[in-house]
This record gives C-alpha cells, sequence and structure tokens, in this order.
C-alpha cells in the first residue's frame, strides 16, 4: 500500500469496478505494500436499480475493497474511484434516493472501521486500467 505524502499517514488504494445487468462484479484495487506494488481482485453482488445507473455498483465494490483491506489494516485510508456520484455523495452528504440508503449506511459503517477513511475522485490512468479490467472481465461472464 502507498502511504500518503500529504501527512505521511495512511495508504492510499486506487479502485475501478464493473457489475452486469444480474449485479455480479468485480472490483481491483492496486496499492503498494512494503515498496511492492499488489493488485487485490475482489468479487461482489449488488441489486442493480436502473434508475441508479452506476452509483449501487460503486458503493457495493468499495465496500468490498473496505472489507478485504480492512482484515489487516485499519490506520488511515484513502480510497481513489472515477466515480464523481459516489464521491459527491459521501462529502456533500447530499440527499440519496431510498434505493441507495441501505448500500450508503454499509459503505459508511465499513468505512468507519478505520481510523480515518477518505474516498477521493481521480482519473488517473491506473484507475481507468482498474475499471477497464473489470469491465472486461464482467463481460466476459456475461457472455459466458
Amino acid at each position: 500500500m502507498k502511504r500518503r505524502e500529504a501527512n505521511g499517514q495512511g495508504f492510499e488504494v486506487s479502485v475501478g469496478f464493473a457489475a452486469d445487468a444480474g449485479g455480479a462484479g468485480v472490483a481491483y484495487a492496486a496499492m503498494e505494500t512494503a515498496g511492492e506494488p499488489r493488485l487485490l481482485r475482489l468479487p461482489f453482488f449488488v441489486r442493480r436499480t436502473d434508475m441508479l445507473e452506476e452509483r449501487e455498483v460503486g458503493y457495493a465494490a468499495l465496500r468490498a475493497v473496505a472489507g478485504a483491506i480492512r482484515k489487516n489494516y485499519h490506520g488511515a485510508i484513502r480510497f481513489v474511484v472515477a466515480d464523481e456520484a459516489l464521491v459527491a455523495d459521501l462529502e456533500e452528504r447530499r440527499p440519496l434516493p431510498g434505493a441507495l440508503t441501505m448500500p450508503y449506511v454499509a459503505l459508511r459503517c465499513a468505512l468507519n472501521r478505520f481510523t480515518n477513511a477518505e474516498v477521493g475522485f481521480a482519473a488517473t490512468a491506473r484507475i481507468e486500467d482498474l475499471t477497464a479490467r473489470a469491465k472486461a472481465e464482467v463481460s466476459l461472464h456475461v457472455a459466458a
């Protein structure tokens, strides 16, 4: 996991994800541990709601990643995703559609298990690669 540059504490984790229409998804999380790159692949399931587009997928993916990392680490952490709506939901604490209420609470609970957890937006090549990998894997499941 990569140490954060801003204050010298915590780790930064880049997350890419995708899910098929049935809700079967996969998240990829890239970080550095002891100076070595590490990639996690985490399957997850989400109840899909057409009206929410992809928001519920981001909630479920980030919850899966946070849960996996929390098994070995509970300090300060920063997750970086390419989903602006997810970040805005968490930062602004704006009103949510009813279908997102429980997924939001579950994600908040997962994030609150860390000493300090932040979720930020970035459209980096690393996140684009992780997302493309997740989308390709999900599309292979649909084709099979």
